[in-house]
């Protein structure tokens, strides 16, 4: 099976270094965003996205074998804009209670998908291929690890080794929810955002108190919550 990180690895062998290749890389993921907002997944082929991003074909081919690569390295880049909000620690107000956080950081989420219609087809639409799905996979994997950090600098804590896989399960049933809403809306409706915050808040009530105690945050704690800067994750 094709891992994200084995597709990551194949894409990096193709990514520019110099500025007017990494630019032309990401105008062609740019055109592909805009063409996924707005045409079938048949109908995006390197010969469109060539035409659209006014380069010749040969120049999409450098980078991408195929739509297929196209597709994950767009997954990628979305799952990196996801993560750098994810990982931004609510302020004003903070949250009081672990709820009130999820409660947040999933409102977040679901207006930035919302907001980009390509990353909903991605990650929730029914013809993602493996690749993608273990994109996405990752991607909530890594969120998973910063949004414990996240609890552990707002709230009082015992020590919990598996508070990042409940989280990452609690967010594979939000996702569920979430792929039902867009396949019957076309997006996450806030109907159904809620729904899928109490799916992942009743499963995390199994090892969560209720109540967690505040404590006071420390530039220290905030600044651990981004794993991308710990090579232990």
């Amino acid at each position: 099976m094709t891992t994200s990180r084995d597709m990551a690895a194949e894409l990096t062998l193709n990514r520019p270094m110099r500025r007017r290749g990494i630019e032309r890389f990401n105008r062609l993921l740019d055109v592909t965003e805009t063409l996924m907002a707005e045409n079938a997944d048949e109908d995006i082929s390197l010969a469109r996205i060539a035409e659209a991003a006014e380069v010749s074909i040969a120049s999409v081919y450098y980078f991408f074998p195929n739509r297929n690569s196209v597709f994950v390295a767009l997954a990628l880049r979305f799952n990196d804009e996801i993560y750098q909000r994810a990982i931004l620690p609510p302020r004003d107000p903070e949250p009081q209670s672990w709820q009130e956080l999820l409660e947040t950081k999933h409102k977040a989420a679901a207006e930035f998908q919302n907001s980009r219609p390509a990353a909903l087809r991605l990650f929730l639409g029914a013809g993602v291929s493996v690749a993608i799905r273990n994109a996405d996979f990752t991607g909530n994997a890594r969120i998973a690890r910063s949004r414990a950090r996240m609890l552990e600098a707002y709230f009082d804590l015992q020590p919990t080794p598996d508070l990042a896989r409940w989280l990452e399960v609690s967010a594979a049933a939000m996702d569920g929810v979430w792929s039902l809403s867009y396949g019957r809306h076309g997006k996450i409706t806030e109907e159904y955002r809620r729904e899928g915050t109490a799916c992942a808040v009743t499963y995390l009530r199994r090892f969560l108190p209720e109540f967690l105690p505040r404590k006071p945050l420390t530039e220290e704690a905030l600044a651990r919550i981004d794993v991308s800067a710990d090579p232990t994750g």
